[in-house]
């Protein structure tokens, strides 16, 4: 296992890990969980992938790890507190997304991985960001992979307390981040697995279903085994030994990507 080597594309942190020799390789993106591990660098502890003959490149989330405000997670808990869905949820995905071609190019620059089409994969509110670059962005993608996937953000919305009151710029932003529905409008449907934790909570396991359903039969759905949302212990900011149920989940994404890797 090569040591992880660190740095920033287009302002956007990241933790690589080179394949063996760290030479020219292809490309996954990983974008992390909210939940623990909540920063690029404890996601690459989680799920290093490590045997792949690829750069994992995991890539920061706004307002974590290296960018949390004041060295703490209490302004995102301010913020999910005034509106989980405009103020947290929404702008987090969409701020990810909307950095992220400038941050590939700068990877592309500072690391040997080539032009060709890259891998992507996102674990809980990460998985949104993942499946919109799967949806929406024009750059090439062998392959894509989700864990505890935020698929329905509606669904994400109801796990926090009260009753949301939907406007119609929150609906719009809600209907905005539901890919099972996007799936139909796809010409390209790159080959998705969805892993979801078997004791996840029941709507994300339920939203998981329904976008293998929708993917059509390049998508395939594993469920791991005493698998809750997380994949690491709290607090989850710094790299920590790998959890048994993560190991799972690592496994079955390194034999994924492994067998569609380009050639």
């Amino acid at each position: 296992m090569s040591s992880p080597i660190t740095g920033t594309a287009a302002g956007v942190p990241f933790t690589a890990l080179p394949p063996a020799g760290g030479g020219p390789a292809p490309l996954i993106v990983t974008w992390h969980m909210l939940d623990a591990p909540r920063s690029n660098a404890a996601f690459a502890a989680a799920l290093p992938m490590n045997g792949l003959p690829a750069w994992r490149v995991h890539l920061g989330m706004p307002m974590c790890g290296e960018r949390m405000v004041d060295g703490s997670t209490d302004a995102i808990v301010e913020l999910f507190n005034k509106d989980p869905l405009m103020l947290y949820l929404h702008p987090f995905v969409r701020q990810a997304t909307e950095e992220f071609p400038a941050a590939l190019a700068a990877i592309r620059e500072q690391l040997p991985v080539g032009d060709g089409p890259i891998g992507v994969l996102g674990g809980s509110l990460g998985g949104a960001v993942a499946l919109q670059v799967l949806t929406d962005a024009e750059i090439p993608i062998f392959a894509g992979a989700l864990v505890n996937a935020a698929v329905r953000m509606r669904s994400v919305v109801d796990m926090f307390p009260g009753d949301y009151l939907y406007d119609a710029d929150s609906e719009k932003a809600v209907d905005a981040l539901d890919f099972v529905a996007k799936v139909d409008a796809l010409t390209s449907r790159p080959p998705l697995l969805v892993v979801s934790g078997e004791l996840d909570h029941p709507a994300l396991r339920a939203d998981a279903r329904d976008l293998v359903d929708a993917w059509g039969d390049r998508a395939e759905l594993q469920t791991i085994p005493d698998l809750a949302h997380p994949l690491a212990e709290e607090p989850g900011i710094e790299p920590a030994p790998q959890l048994p149920s993560a190991a799972e989940v690592d496994f079955a994404l390194t034999t994924w990507f492994q067998h569609h890797l380009p050639a």
